[in-house]
């Protein structure tokens, strides 16, 4: 049985979907390092002194035979650190990168964290990318990176990158679809985290333009949200509270059934690299709504797609919603993607 040393420097929602996933459906003698996902910027620089103490612990006792390590983690410090893990095979899991990542009004710009993704992609031997706009736009800025560093950069550097890259997206178990019964107007379906980079900003011009069409929609605001309310979701519940009819961070299995229930789901998110919770809705029954734009090209068809920001498309598209294709996302789920995986596990030993 190939020992395997997973690495998840940020148990966010979406990496914890993968770590949990890829370690059940994968036979391997595992074993997990993960730390919380918050205090980003200290995440990415500061796991491998995280970790100090138990990975000392681990390797007194037990040697893996392959390392597989979100991109979030300084793989090539870590290797510098331990010996024994130094010349360890592995494989480098991108849910996002950080030259494709908006940066917001609160945040300082710095090359840090794309220097740490880009070190350790150096360090590994496999390249993975739950998407291939997520791959493209991680190469696209390591070239552009290199060409903006003043001196002694060796060429080449993002054609050996590319030629250790492979897509492979994080497993997402479908969820089953449900009939209901007809309505008066649509349940349009929001399951995003309600920050910056989902834009919920936007999402409320999209409902201010449903209501110049006089096209009401019955709205599931769900999603992650912090203590302090986002603006954007305090002005909807202020201006379209009759159209709410859930408003709420709920457990599984009740995000489960608005799930079930949805007839549309929308995204006008500014980052999205697989959009797993556009997935599990698409996978219920929802149609989705997205921009035109990052991963969503890959997903789904033009019908669905509307030029990125303009909500008066996106309004369009809602209106005329009973004209949108059921789109096929079965490559992008279970049993398809854990397939995907048990080659990859394969390959390694």
């Amino acid at each position: 049985m190939t020992s395997i040393l997973m690495l998840s420097a940020y148990r966010s929602d979406s990496h914890a979907l993968w770590a949990t996933s890829v370690q059940h459906h994968l036979t391997a003698d595992w074993r997990c390092l993960e730390l919380p996902g918050r205090h980003f910027r200290w995440r990415i620089r500061g796991n491998p002194l995280s970790w100090l103490p138990e990975l000392h612990a681990l390797l007194q006792d037990w040697q893996p035979q392959h390392i597989l390590a979100t991109s979030m983690v300084d793989l090539a410090t870590i290797k510098g650190l331990f010996p024994a893990l130094a010349k360890v095979p592995s494989s480098y899991y991108f849910h996002e990168n950080q030259f494709a990542y908006p940066v917001s009004s609160g945040q300082h710009h710095s090359i840090d964290p794309q220097m740490v993704q880009m070190y350790g992609a150096l360090a590994a031997e496999r390249l993975l990318f739950n998407s291939m706009f997520n791959r493209d736009t991680f190469l696209a800025g390591v070239d552009e990176l290199l060409q903006r560093l003043p001196d002694h950069v060796p060429e080449g550097i993002s054609t050996l990158l590319q030629q250790r890259s492979a897509c492979l997206p994080v497993p997402v178990a479908p969820i089953e679809r449900r009939p209901h019964g007809a309505r008066s107007r649509p349940l349009l379906l929001w399951n995003h985290r309600w920050e910056y980079d989902k834009r919920p900003d936007l999402f409320l011009q999209l409902l201010r333009q449903l209501q110049q069409r006089q096209q009401p929609v019955d709205v599931a605001l769900l999603g992650g949200r912090s203590q302090s309310v986002n603006p954007a979701l305090e002005i909807i519940r202020q201006e379209f509270s009759g159209w709410i009819v859930v408003d709420d961070y709920p457990d599984r299995s009740q995000y489960l059934h608005w799930l079930q229930q949805a007839d549309l789901v929308f995204s006008c998110a500014e980052h999205e690299f697989q959009g797993v919770a556009m997935l599990e809705a698409v996978s219920a029954g929802a149609l989705p709504v997205v921009p035109d734009a990052l991963c969503y090209r890959e997903q789904y068809p033009p019908q669905c797609r509307y030029p990125a920001g303009d909500m008066a498309a996106a309004a369009e598209r809602i209106v005329a919603w009973q004209q949108l294709p059921i789109v096929d996302i079965s490559n992008w789920l279970q049993p398809a993607t854990g397939e995907m995986w048990r080659q990859w596990l394969a390959a390694i030993r």
